[in-house]
């Protein structure tokens, strides 16, 4: 899958380094160019030597090396590859490029080229659960920077947690799946998010607490196994991914027309916290304080149901349809009953309590419901819940 492709490795400091050479070897015998860059700290573990032998190639370190600036300069480097690669890529790293510095080669490189870039976070746990480093994280994702890991496991500074770096074959999969060669290659999925707002009069609307951020999550996730994404989205305080096609609505209505004018599509994820009424007296005008004191009355009506509507079409049903459920008891109960009622085939159910920070929040805890049973995830960022999603998603497809 590999074959003739050109890959800019750009290797870090940190003792995940080592794994960058087994990186190489693989990527070369799939067929695969790798013009390697080394940072400073990263010869501190693995030698400029060792790196080129591997690549067949000269291993660039020096940001101002006049002979490089004449032959290839930084801004060819950057851009005459496929795909750049950052493995391992630190929390410096991450924070140079998520805040547009340009120190040395490695960030120049990464703050110039108009390719596509990975990277393979790599870190102590309390680095990479830092506010900090999340942040940055986020900033990363939404100027479309895709990401492979980290793992959760023991790490060579004695802690356990995430922060170890993915493992080479992951790291090769998430390579082909930035070409267009994962296992959603070909696929085409609808993923709905964010509240929907449903106007009152033109300046007040009823809406909730949705923050958009795990339906964001899951569409970069299928993109990144290589989905084509049709991602209809209210009102969010979330940025969309990169790379996904978006379509912007506001109401019910309008992401229930969204979505069936996306179809067909092979699998469909509604994981917006779409409103359950509208007002059916909703005003032209703003609505005024009425002198006598009389308090105007809302009259509602019941908005369609995107996800039964979706789950039982008699054409062109999408092979694979997920439902979430945000509860705030009886959580597996209420789920299962939904994922029943919708005739949906999976349903994502979490609590949504107010104290369990979830909704509006970066992590989330959920409970896969599917025709086989139940699964319990532990509580991990969202990003994560995303990933695990979106690879079940794959498989299910390939069956």
């Amino acid at each position: 899958m590999l074959a003739g492709r050109h890959i800019l490795l750009i290797i870090s400091g940190g003792i995940a380094a080592y794994k960058a050479l087994d990186l190489i070897r693989r990527l070369r015998e799939s067929g695969a160019e790798v013009t390697p860059v080394l940072t400073r700290a990263g010869e501190q573990f693995v030698t400029p030597l060792t790196v080129g032998a591997l690549a067949g190639r000269k291993c660039y370190r020096d940001l101002f090396d006049l002979t490089d600036e004449a032959e290839m300069g930084h801004i060819q480097l950057s851009r005459a590859a496929d795909l750049v690669v950052v493995a391992p890529a630190t929390a410096d790293l991450m924070a140079k490029v998520a805040g547009g510095h340009a120190d040395d080669l490695a960030s120049t490189l990464l703050l110039a080229t108009d390719k596509p870039v990975l990277m393979a976070p790599a870190m102590n746990v309390r680095m990479w659960q830092h506010p900090a480093t999340q942040r940055n994280l986020r900033l990363l994702q939404d100027d479309g920077v895709r990401l492979v890991g980290p793992n959760e496991g023991s790490m060579a500074c004695g802690e356990y947690g995430p922060g170890r770096m993915a493992e080479v074959p992951q790291i090769i999969e998430a390579i082909e799946s930035a070409f267009g060669d994962g296992p959603l290659s070909g696929r085409h999925v609808i993923v709905t998010s964010g509240p929907t707002h449903e106007p009152i009069d033109p300046v007040r609307y009823i809406a909730n607490r949705s923050s958009g951020r795990q339906g964001a999550e899951i569409a970069r996730a299928l993109r990144d196994l290589g989905a084509r994404v049709t991602f209809v989205t209210g009102p969010s305080t979330t940025p969309p991914p990169a790379g996904v096609e978006v379509v912007a609505v506001e109401t019910a209505l309008q992401m229930l027309g969204a979505v069936q004018g996306a179809l067909p599509a092979d699998a469909v994820i509604c994981a917006a916290a779409v409103a359950d009424w509208r007002v059916a007296n909703a005003h032209a005008d703003k609505l005024k304080k009425d002198p006598s004191g009389r308090i105007p009355t809302l009259e509602f009506v019941e908005n369609p149901d995107i996800l039964a509507t979706i789950s039982q079409m008699q054409e062109d049903r999408p092979r694979l349809v997920v439902g979430f459920a945000a509860e705030t008891s009886d959580v597996l109960a209420h789920a299962r009953a939904k994922r029943a009622r919708k005739g949906c085939d999976w349903i994502v159910a979490n609590d949504v309590s107010p104290e369990t920070g979830i909704m509006g929040g970066n992590e989330n805890a959920v409970l896969l419901i599917t025709a086989d049973g139940v699964e319990q995830w532990p509580r991990m960022e969202k990003s994560e819940v995303a990933r695990r999603l979106a690879r079940r998603i794959a498989e299910a497809l390939a069956e």
